[in-house]
């Protein structure tokens, strides 16, 4: 059979939403400046699907400095991976800074977030291991975990007894000199809920373990200086390995790995997506060092994100919606519902209130939920607030019986 022919009859997990849908529900176009209000479809809307948490990525001071650095350097240098013609000052310190900043002795600079972590699981367990992570796993990890030799254990999502149960089948079943990867989230993208660190740390001493924990949506926003999750549960030293993204807070490209410094050197050698790709440009690289200094001078835009995000958690409840208990700014609205009413409600927001909501259903949540996922900024107002509460005000009745309808069907 011709493989394109063959493409053709596969089915896609986005369903009716991979060609119907196209730009408007999956691949819409957010045009203009960067900012909590954007245009979507010549509209202006006001936009609560951007994980610019600090609101840094529209700050005036940083786009100034990344024109002046782009002019600088341009987007090229430097050129080559960084083991052979790739490597600067610049980003030596900017791996300095980043193990600072988040309280360990060295750290790794990754060309991005996604490939990042997939390739330090790739790298860190072979055959004789095994590697345990949260069924809720985000994408990258499940990908990463693909692509790792070692033995698989999957735990029920934040279950410690789950967890316990596949630690102890672990060291059951591992060979003599094989070792235990634990990989978990610190803060859930989509759910919003913390990893269950604490937890997990108190096992190591029962059943020994390596954490590596992906804190993508925790950085910079989580803990009295952003130094994440770890920080804000007073249980980071027990992270071994600590995994943060710079598309979330910074507004930026890329990712990094902080831990011991005899496993950075490691990594440096065995990280194959960094050791065969081009080095990350000097521009990305400065400017990171930039958004890190700022981020680290300006507590007042964590605080500022979690006025905003309480604030619209609070009026969301105030009128019925169930938000479901996030413990990090992402603000998860579930619904009973099909695919249909998950569409109703982005197409009434976006083009009857002139807001932009991203809405997920069947197969991403349970059949038969709806998942309304807010990201509140440092950069919202009162006004967009305000706002946003008032369109979700307006399509109550609508979401509202529906969701009994559902209730109904599944009962029946």
């Amino acid at each position: 059979m011709d493989l394109f022919d063959k493409l053709e009859s596969r089915p896609s997990p986005l369903g009716e939403f991979t060609s119907e849908g196209y730009g408007y529900y999956t691949y819409p176009k957010l045009e203009g400046p960067l900012g909590p209000e954007m245009k979507f479809n010549g509209d202006d809307v006001i936009v609560w699907s951007i994980n610019d948490y600090l609101g840094i990525g529209s700050n005036e001071e940083i786009k100034e400095y990344d024109a002046q650095i782009a002019k600088d350097y341009s987007l090229s240098s430097p050129m080559g991976a960084r083991l052979m013609t790739g490597n600067s000052t610049e980003h030596e310190k900017l791996e300095e800074e980043l193990a600072d900043f988040v309280h360990k002795d060295d750290a790794f600079l990754l060309n991005y977030g996604y490939q990042g972590i997939m390739s330090v699981i790739h790298a860190l367990v072979d055959r004789n291991d095994v590697l345990i992570y949260d069924e809720l796993s985000h994408a990258c990890i499940v990908d990463g975990k693909q692509l790792a030799m070692a033995e698989k254990y999957v735990f029920k999502h934040n279950d410690v007894e789950s967890f316990k149960t596949q630690l102890e089948r672990a060291h059951r079943k591992k060979k003599d000199d094989g070792a235990v990867l634990v990989v978990t989230e610190g803060a859930f993208g989509m759910t919003g809920d913390l990893g269950i660190l604490n937890e997990m740390i108190a096992l190591k001493e029962e059943y020994p373990f390596r954490l590596l924990v992906d804190d993508a949506h925790g950085v910079g926003t989580m803990g009295e200086d952003g130094s994440g999750t770890g920080t804000h549960l007073d249980c980071h030293d027990g992270i071994d390995l600590y995994f943060g993204t710079f598309a979330k807070a910074f507004a930026l490209i890329g990712a990094f790995v902080a831990t011991d410094e005899r496993v950075v050197e490691f990594l440096k050698a065995n990280v194959r997506s960094q050791i065969f790709a081009k080095s990350v440009p000097m521009p990305i690289v400065k400017s990171a060092r930039k958004r890190l200094e700022m981020i680290r001078n300006n507590p007042q835009w964590r605080e500022k994100l979690w006025e905003n995000t309480n604030m619209l958690r609070d009026g969301l409840r105030d009128m019925g919606y169930n938000v479901l208990p996030a413990e990090c700014p992402v603000t998860p609205v579930l619904t009973k519902g099909s695919t249909d009413l998950c569409q109703l409600i982005m197409r009434k927001m976006r083009e009857e209130h002139g807001i932009f909501v991203s809405g997920v259903a069947y197969p991403v949540v349970p059949k038969g939920t709806v998942l309304i996922r807010l990201i509140p900024t440092a950069a919202h107002t009162k006004e967009h607030i305000e706002k946003t509460l008032k369109g979700f005000e307006a399509i109550k009745d609508v979401v509202f019986a529906e969701a009994e309808k559902q209730k109904q069907r599944m009962t029946a």
